[in-house]
């Protein structure tokens, strides 16, 4: 389903759902958890849908390089047995089991090789927010916007679009760089994220608009 067509969208749009929120001024590049986890065939992960992402995800981050904005990177860990995960890796253990320390699932995708002026927080649970200083160093950083991309669209995604709406910044999830494990939930929650937390912008229109602030740099 599209993100605003026929019934569904009809009812959201006549009760006010939808509006756009639109890019700021000074925006950061969240890539979440693109770990990999959810690329290795065998691992309680993986999906062969997560590696349509790739290209795109890589994209937009050569262009947020490009405009010379931060682009930080998530990724998840956990002590042996997960005595660090709380209720989120008891609820998800099995899943969870092969993001604990040492396991090389945890490491990055083999394409996301971290720069040396990107940023890396280790989390614990869903949203890039929670349990991490990624609020107060956006803040201070002066960001107004997050562009989120990475993995899953219905989980860690979702969570961290959420959070961001709470936390004030401009959020905008480019469709093309996020991915879940099936079309449903992945489809169900853009649309939600797009009724009511932030914008659900397209790659292009996410390139062309750090194309613009490149050019004024």
């Amino acid at each position: 389903m599209s993100l605003q067509s026929g019934e569904l969208g009809e009812n959201y749009e006549t009760t006010g759902y939808g509006s756009r929120v639109g890019f700021g001024n000074k925006p950061a590049l969240i890539i979440i958890d693109l770990c990999a986890a959810y690329f290795r065939e065998g691992s309680p992960l993986y999906h062969s849908s997560y590696e349509t992402i790739i290209a795109p995800l890589l994209r937009v981050r050569d262009a947020a390089h490009q405009a010379n904005i931060p682009v930080i990177l998530t990724r998840v860990e956990y002590a042996k047995g997960g005595r660090d995960g709380g209720i989120f890796f008891i609820k998800s253990r099995i899943p969870l089991t092969c993001l604990e320390e040492g396991n090389a699932l945890a490491d990055f995708h083999p394409k996301i090789n971290v720069r040396p002026n990107e940023t890396v927080l280790t989390k614990k649970y869903p949203s890039a927010f929670f349990a991490c200083p990624l609020a107060p160093m956006l803040i201070a950083l002066g960001v107004d916007t997050v562009l989120l991309s990475g993995v899953s669209t219905s989980g860690c995604v979702r969570a961290t679009a959420v959070d961001a709406c709470s936390s004030g910044f401009r959020t905008m999830v480019v469709r093309e760089a996020v991915g879940d494990r099936h079309p449903g939930p992945h489809e169900a929650n853009l649309f939600d994220i797009n009724a009511k937390y932030g914008d659900v912008v397209t790659e292009a229109e996410t390139i062309e608009y750090l194309s613009g602030l490149t050019q004024k740099s």
